[in-house]
C-alpha cells in the first residue's frame, strides 16, 4: 500500500503544528530557570502527561504489541512494579528534591556530598542518554522508512530537525506543551488501528479472547508463579512474579528518581505537592497505556488467526518476518486505509519526538548547570540563555548525527545503547539512596560505592545468566554495601547533613 498525498499532508501538518504550538506556548524566556525548568510554574497535569510522552518511545509503540503477540501479558507484572516505584519516588525523592531548591537531579548529590560527585553522576547520565537516545531515534526511522519509503537519513532528519527547532527556541515549557499533544496523537493513532482490527474480526472482541485461549494457551496470563528447579534458573527468568515486581520497582526508582530526563520535569512544578500529583498521574496513565498496547498485540494475534509471526510474510516479495516488532508495521502498511496511515505515522513521530525533545533538553540542562556553569549564582541572563541554547543545539545535532551512523541494526553499539542503563542505573540509584538515608556517608565513600556498583554490573551482565530485571537491585545493593564498608573501615569524622 502506498503512502498517499493525504497521509503526507497529515504528517506535514502535524510537524509544522508541533513547532508553532511549542514556540507559542513557551512565551518569553528570561533566564535558565525559564529555559530549563519552565519557570517552575508548569501545571501538574501537563507535567504528568509530559512524563508519559517522554518515557514512551517508538520502541514501546512498536515492540509492546509484538511482545504480547508472541507471548502473553506477563510483562504487566513489570508495569505493576513501575507503579510501586513511582509511589516510592513520590514520597521519598520528591520531598528531598524540593527541600534543596534544586536545578537538576545531580544538584542533589552536589549539595549532599560535593561537586565532584555531582559532575561524575551528571557525566554518567550524559553518556547513557546520548547512546540510548541515538539508538531510539534510529529505531523510529525504521517504521517511517518502511511505511513512507523515505530513506533512513531523511526519516531521521525530519524527526530530529522538527524536534530540535521547538526545543531550541522554547525550552522545557515548549517541550512539555508539545508532549501533551503528542501523547494524545500517538494514543489516538493506536486506538484507530485497534478499531480497524476489531471491525474486521467477525465476532469483534470475542474473537480476541477465543484466539488468546486456543490450543490450551492463556495469552491473558499476567502473574507467573512458576517453580524452578534451582536458584540459577529462577534468577535467569525475567518474568517471575518477584523478579518482575522488584525489577520494575527499582527500575522506576532509578529512571524517575535519578535520571535528569524525567526529574527535570518534576522540578519544573511550582511546589512539592504539584510535583507529587504529576508523578501519580503518570503512574496511573502508564499502567493503562501498557495494558492497552498489550491488548492491541492480542488483537493483532486474533487478526492474523494465531499464526506465529515467523510464518507471516511482509512486502511484495513475500519476505518472512524476522521479529515480532514487525507485526504492527506490517498491519499498518497492509490494512489501514488512506488518512489513517498518516495519523498512525504522526503517532509514531509523536512518541519519538516526545522522547527526543526530552533527551535534548535534559542533556543541555545537565551539561550547562552541572558541568559548565562554575557556580550556583545567577549571572548575566542573556549570556546564560545563549550558552543554554548553544548546548541544546549541540546535543540536538549530536543525537541526529549519531542516529544516522546506525545504518546496520546488527551493529553491537545498538545493543550497548539499548542496555547501557542496566550498567549505570543501579549505581546511580544506590548513590541517591546513600544521600537520602545514610547521613554519615561522605563523598569519597559514595564515589567508591558508585564505582563498585558499576564494576559489579559489568561482570553480572557480561558473564552471568541473571535476568535484566535483577540488575538494578544488585547494583543498588553493591553501591550501598561498599560505601558503608569503607565508612566502617575508615570512619569519617564529619557528619554530613542536608
Amino acid at each position: 500500500m502506498n503512502f498517499s498525498a493525504l497521509d503526507y499532508a497529515i504528517v506535514i501538518v502535524y510537524l509544522v503544528g508541533s513547532i508553532v504550538f511549542g514556540i507559542f506556548k513557551a512565551g518569553k524566556i528570561k533566564n535558565t530557570k525559564d529555559y530549563f525548568l519552565g519557570g517552575k510554574n508548569m501545571s501538574w497535569w501537563s507535567v504528568g502527561f509530559s512524563i508519559v510522552a517522554s518515557e514512551t518511545s517508538t520502541l514501546t509503540f512498536i515492540s509492546i504489541p509484538g511482545l504480547a503477540y508472541k507471548s502473553n501479558m506477563m510483562f504487566m507484572q513489570l508495569i505493576f512494579g513501575y507503579f510501586i516505584g513511582r509511589l516510592l519516588v513520590t514520597f521519598i525523592f520528591i520531598p528531598a528534591y524540593y527541600n534543596g531548591n534544586l536545578e537538576t537531579a545531580y544538584d542533589f548529590l552536589g549539595k549532599r556530598f560535593g561537586d565532584l560527585l555531582r559532575k561524575i553522576t551528571s557525566t554518567t547520565f550524559i553518556v547513557t542518554r546520548v547512546l540510548a537516545s541515538g539508538v531510539r531515534l534510529f529505531a523510529t526511522a525504521i517504521p517511517v522508512h518502511i511505511i513512507t519509503g523515505l530513506d533512513y537519513p531523511t526519516s531521521i532528519a525530519i524527526i530530529g530537525v522538527a524536534t530540535l527547532i521547538y526545543t531550541y527556541l522554547g525550552g522545557l515549557k515548549a517541550v512539555v506543551a508539545v508532549d501533551v499533544i503528542q501523547l494524545f496523537i500517538y494514543i489516538g493513532g493506536a486506538i484507530f488501528a485497534m478499531l480497524v482490527i476489531l471491525n474486521d474480526l467477525p465476532n469483534g472482541v470475542a474473537d480476541v479472547f477465543t484466539f488468546a485461549s486456543a490450543n490450551g494457551q492463556d495469552k491473558f496470563q499476567i502473574f507467573n508463579f512458576t517453580s524452578f528447579k534451582s536458584w540459577t534458573d529462577f534468577f535467569a527468568s525475567p518474568y517471575t512474579f518477584a523478579g518482575a515486581i522488584l525489577g520494575g520497582t527499582f527500575l522506576t526508582m532509578a529512571s524517575h528518581g535519578t535520571d535528569q530526563l524525567l526529574v527535570q520535569r518534576l522540578l519544573g512544578c511550582k511546589d512539592k505537592k504539584d510535583s507529587q500529583k504529576a508523578l501519580m498521574l503518570d503512574a496511573s496513565v502508564i499502567v493503562i497505556q501498557f495494558a492497552f498496547f498489550m491488548f492491541l498485540g492480542l488483537c493483532l494475534f486474533a487478526f492474523y488467526k494465531g499464526v506465529p509471526f515467523a510464518q507471516l510474510t511482509f512486502g511484495s516479495n513475500g519476505q518472512a518476518l524476522t521479529s515480532s516488532d514487525e507485526i504492527f508495521p506490517k498491519f499498518i502498511i497492509e490494512k489501514l486505509p488512506t488518512g489513517i496511515i498518516g495519523l498512525v505515522i504522526a503517532g509514531i513521530l509523536a512518541s519519538a519526538m516526545g522522547t527526543l525533545s526530552s533527551a535534548i533538553s535534559s542533556l543541555a540542562s545537565s551539561t550547562y548547570l552541572d558541568l559548565f556553569r562554575k557556580s550556583h549564582k545567577e549571572g548575566d541572563n542573556k549570556k546564560e540563555i545563549m550558552y543554554s541554547k548553544l548546548f541544546t543545539l549541540v546535543w540536538g545535532i549530536v543525537l541526529i548525527g549519531g542516529a544516522m551512523l546506525f545504518t546496520d541494526t546488527k551493529n553491537p553499539v545498538v545493543e550497548l545503547g539499548l542496555s547501557i542503563a542496566s550498567f549505570t542505573y543501579g549505581g546511580l540509584l544506590g548513590t541517591f539512596l546513600l544521600g537520602i538515608f545514610f547521613k554519615k556517608i561522605n563523598q569519597a565513600e559514595a564515589i567508591l560505592g558508585f564505582i563498585a556498583g558499576i564494576m559489579v554490573m559489568i561482570y553480572i551482565i557480561k558473564f552471568t545468566t541473571i535476568a535484566y530485571t535483577w540488575y538494578i537491585i544488585i547494583g543498588v545493593s553493591v553501591t550501598i554495601i561498599v560505601a558503608n564498608i569503607f565508612h566502617l573501615i575508615f570512619p569519617s569524622k564529619k557528619n554530613v547533613k542536608i
